[in-house]
């Protein structure tokens, strides 16, 4: 059950540093303090992958007007009746009728009918018709004037319905779902021109550390690491629901430059800031003192997961901004990015919490009792069908190579140690679907 804290919820200090929690107390407090976004109207046709801000109703009916499924001939259903092979009946063609063609008919008469294409509107007072494929045609196929009937037709045989598909005011498009392409054959077909959308979340990322240097630099001192994690994540954005500026990379002896940086951003439009990096509590983890100058609340600082432990969560009260620092391991940055930020994503742009799955996991794996691990895993299906998990070797923080060949997050909660080869695990895709 997960705990419900008071705004602000502010960890305190004790003798050994911040007290760490756990992952679903640290997710209850990040269900609490998701950004407030503003909503925007676009065009429909630059709406694919936004979030749509409110219930779209249908403005029109779908389709407009009774027409037909088949090629074929349209009749009056009672002039049929009693007709069979020993009794037949002629019917008089009155005209041809296209998709798109003018239906109305002039010319009516008892005993005939009209060609009519798939798609075309069926003029009154027709109600049914007889696929072309079963028509039996007088005096010949070539020239006919006639087609003979030689069975009673069911009324409104081959018959699409006024508003069958959409009828005035139906839900088209839920507050809170993506655009998809399925969306957009809908709102075209509708009318629909443009509709109200969430504005992009819009985060800024700064990397930090001495040791970063440009991923460009091809000979590197031992000491020195390619900078991965912000082009990580600036290329992530590409995938999702958001922006992403790419704030550079802070060395331990520049925190002015970072100042300077925040200072500037508290005045955008910018919601949430992200470091990777210098947050734990060594002589150059400069950020936790930073941001509280800044009047940030810190919620919390170290959870009991694995990997990514020493990450950070506060909040600028005053204009409801939000900060995380995100550990500088490639492996624990994408962990927070995956599992603190993008469900606080979810939450400000009104969207479902994200799905869980559950598969067999094929191998074993053990981690303490009192800590929830995101393992690198790759999924499959077995010869059944069935989804099936391996934990993949090499899950240290650091080591990019299994994060690589995996597909997906293996999820293993606290309060249990040992899982065995069968046992039920949740999964959730590497790179979110949504």
């Amino acid at each position: 059950m997960n705990t419900i804290y008071p705004e602000p919820y502010l960890l305190e200090e004790n003798l050994r540093g911040w007290a760490m929690i756990k992952y679903q107390e640290a997710i209850s407090l990040i269900d609490q303090v998701s950004l407030k976004l503003g909503n925007e109207t676009i065009s429909i046709l630059d709406s694919i992958n936004r979030v749509c801000a409110k219930d779209i109703l249908s403005p029109s009916r779908n389709p407009s007007s009774n027409n037909t499924a088949f090629d074929g001939f349209a009749v009056i259903a009672k002039e049929t009746k009693g007709l069979s092979l020993k009794k037949n009946k002629k019917f008089k063609i009155l005209k041809t009728i296209a998709a798109g063609n003018d239906p109305k008919i002039n010319n009516y008469e008892k005993n005939s009918t009209v060609e009519i294409m798939t798609g075309g509107l069926v003029p009154k007072p027709f109600d049914s018709i007889i696929p072309v494929e079963t028509v039996k045609y007088f005096p010949s196929k070539k020239k006919p004037t006639h087609i003979v009937v030689d069975e009673e037709i069911k009324k409104f045989s081959y018959i699409r319905f006024e508003g069958e598909d959409y009828n005035l005011k139906d839900v088209v498009v839920r507050k809170g779902e993506m655009i998809q392409p399925k969306h957009i054959m809908a709102l075209t077909t509708l009318g629909i021109n443009e509709i109200q959308v969430k504005k992009w979340p819009k985060i800024i990322f700064f990397g930090t550390g001495n040791e970063i240097v440009d991923y460009k630099h091809k000979n590197i001192a031992p000491w020195e690491v390619r900078n991965s994690n912000n082009h990580y994540f600036t290329s992530y954005a590409k995938y999702l629901h958001f922006q992403v500026i790419d704030g550079g990379v802070i060395k331990d002896d520049e925190p002015y430059k970072l100042k300077k940086a925040l200072k500037k951003s508290l005045g955008s439009d910018i919601g949430i800031f992200v470091t990777s990096g210098t947050i734990s509590a060594g002589k150059f983890d400069f950020i936790p003192k930073l941001i509280k100058k800044f009047g940030f609340n810190t919620y919390f600082k170290g959870v009991a997961i694995k990997p990514g432990r020493p990450i950070m969560m506060s909040k600028f009260k005053r204009k409801g901004k939000l900060f995380f620092g995100l550990p500088g391991n490639p492996i624990s940055c994408a962990a927070g990015f995956r599992f603190f930020i993008y469900p606080l994503i979810l939450n400000s742009l009104g969207m479902p919490k994200e799905k869980r799955f559950k598969a067999k996991l094929t191998n074993q794996y053990s981690k303490k009792e009192n800590f929830t691990h995101f393992a690198r895993c790759f999924m499959t299906t077995n010869s059944q069908g069935l989804i099936e998990i391996k934990v993949l070797h090499g899950q240290q923080s650091n080591r990019i190579k299994s994060f690589v060949q995996s597909n997906c997050w293996g999820i293993f909660p606290d309060g249990k140690k040992q899982f065995k080869q069968g046992d039920l695990i949740e999964w959730v895709p590497l790179i979110p679907s949504s």
